[in-house]
């Protein structure tokens, strides 16, 4: 059954835009404010220690948006999308004292791919052309990041595990 929430079309851009800035915008400013500092050295972050400052500060993004923004009661669905990425968030980030690092491409391609899953249960709609699409994208992702040595095989499949186990686990909330 569809979510019963109904808001105006400027209600929704002005959800988009949040959005957009707490999730683009803001994560791009703060890697220049972190290169301008010397704390990172190239957007591809491959030293583990470059990594730790940037999902700090997208773990605090997460919490803003889903406090303030994508709150529980407006929209389940996406609140439970974007605790998802929280949680994969915190994970890698935990990952990294382990001295292991996951491909935070393939975290968010493959929460996405598990999250239009979801809604396709949920609203009982057939979206098979793009789980299909998304299944591509996540091979064509995790092909690209080895074409270009950022991350290895084990480092990929460590993302697609931080992107898939938290959406699969809150598939049960919100089913």
């Amino acid at each position: 059954m569809l979510e019963a929430h109904y808001f105006t079309l400027p209600q929704y851009l002005l959800l988009f835009l949040q959005i957009i800035i707490i999730t683009f915008l803001m994560p791009i400013a703060f890697f220049y404010l972190l290169k301008t500092f010397g704390k990172t050295d190239t957007i591809m972050l491959s030293d583990i220690a470059q990594r730790k400052i940037p999902l700090l500060l997208q773990i605090a993004l997460f919490t803003i948006l889903i406090e303030k923004s994508i709150t529980i009661d407006k929209f389940p669905s996406l609140y439970f999308f974007f605790l998802g990425g929280l949680l994969s968030t915190f994970l890698a980030f935990m990952l990294l004292y382990a001295k292991i690092k996951a491909s935070i491409h393939m975290i968010g391609m493959s929460a996405l791919t598990v999250f239009v899953i979801g809604l396709s249960l949920k609203n009982e709609i057939n979206t098979i052309n793009l789980v299909t699409f998304l299944v591509v994208m996540n091979g064509l992702v995790a092909s690209s990041r080895l074409a270009m040595k950022a991350h290895t095989n084990k480092e990929l499949l460590i993302g697609v595990l931080c992107g898939v186990l938290p959406q699969l686990a809150l598939l049960y909330f919100w089913l």
